[in-house]
């Protein structure tokens, strides 16, 4: 039980640990033994994790005596809905769940995100434990509470901030992930140097390429300080006030072009936000607040992770200027109507400009949509 990083999360009464390291899920159930107060425990998963990775949980989970339910979802981002949140919570309350059951999610951003705000939800609050099994979700989306679902009218526009009592990072289980799945994780990777890290970016250039061969040390190390990057921004800024909208770098760009491809697989969460980190650092170049050098060389560490960095390029378009602007306006982090952008004055001084000028925006994106 003792053979992995520990990486704490401090918020107080609500802090965290999160465990990175190989084979944690066959140890699933010995990791339960603190939170478990009822002999069961309710996984949710999807078909294809559930499928390559079920028998280890549903042993494991066996073995410590505890009684498994699952709720497994179809994959992709189509199940973090209205719909399946709603099948969800009645499955949960036709078994009887109470705020003393655990509930696990087991899966990939999709899975973390719908299952984290149906624990919120129910009956006020369920014990919540994250066992993340894409790269992206590692190193991002399983830490920090942020919970939501999809709507018609744009990305994560409805949830709610819930921490889990534990997050699980198994990296062995990234090793039955597709390359392109990898490839989306690194974007997030390369974030976490890009905000505030430019040592993390030297690392990543010399050993970027032993990451996403999942070699043991280096993807451990990885998601290690990603993991430790984000507890801290997080610590420091729970509810997204300030500092921890730096998280978002890339973001505003990347959610606007996959509401354009309606949510759908051509364009994968990780590379909306390869291209958008690329883009916003393009635009801080444009507004003088970047060199050329350092922008080439942020992209260079990009698309050395095999991500598209020119929106020109990138898969699901062509895309629309106007139509990305209007997508910007209906992100989450406006505020009074104005759309902030989380930018850049160098390689790890990442910054919030609180009000885009729109306009100059779309223009930006009409000529990188031309190729210029």
């Amino acid at each position: 039980m003792n053979n992995f990083i520990r990486v704490p999360v401090d918020l107080g009464s609500r802090s965290y640990d999160i465990r990175i390291g190989s084979g944690l899920v066959s140890q699933l159930g010995q990791s339960l033994e603190d939170l478990t107060k009822q002999s069961r425990v309710f996984v949710v998963s999807d078909t294809v994790v559930w499928g390559l990775h079920g028998r280890v949980c549903r042993q494991s989970l066996t073995e410590a005596g505890l009684t498994l339910h699952e709720f497994i979802l179809p994959a992709g981002e189509a199940s973090k809905s209205w719909t399946h949140l709603g099948e969800l919570l009645d499955w949960l309350l036709d078994c009887g769940a109470s705020r003393d059951d655990v509930i696990v999610a087991f899966g990939g951003g999709v899975i973390g995100d719908l299952t984290g705000l149906a624990a919120s939800l129910m009956k006020r609050g369920m014990t919540l434990v994250q066992v993340p099994t894409t790269l992206l979700a590692q190193v991002d989306s399983s830490v920090g509470g942020k919970t939501a679902i999809n709507t018609a009218h744009g990305k994560n526009l409805v949830g709610a901030f819930y921490q889990p009592r534990l997050v699980l990072a198994d990296t062995g289980l990234l090793n039955s992930l597709p390359e392109r799945q990898r490839r989306a994780g690194y974007a997030e990777i390369v974030k976490y140097g890009l905000i505030d890290d430019p040592e993390f970016i030297v690392w990543l250039e010399a050993h970027g390429d032993k990451v996403l061969e999942l070699q043991s040390d280096y993807i451990s190390h990885a998601v290690a300080v990603s993991c430790r990057a984000k507890a801290r921004i997080v610590a420091a800024d729970e509810r997204e006030g300030g500092v921890r909208a730096l998280l978002n770098l890339g973001h505003t760009f990347g959610h606007a072009l996959e509401a354009a491809n309606g949510y759908g697989p051509d364009l994968l969460h990780g590379e909306a936000v390869g291209t958008g980190m690329a883009l916003a650092l393009k635009y801080s170049h444009r507004l003088g607040l970047m060199s050329m050098a350092e922008c080439v060389r942020a992209e260079q560490v990009l698309t050395d992770g095999g991500l598209q960095t020119s929106i020109s390029q990138l898969a699901g378009g062509p895309y629309q200027a106007p139509e990305l602007v209007e997508a910007m306006k209906q992100d989450k982090k406006v505020r009074s109507g104005h759309v902030p952008l989380i930018l850049s004055k160098g390689l790890g001084k990442a910054f919030i400009l609180p009000n885009a000028d729109l306009m100059d925006v779309q223009q930006f994106l009409s000529e990188e949509l031309q190729g210029r």
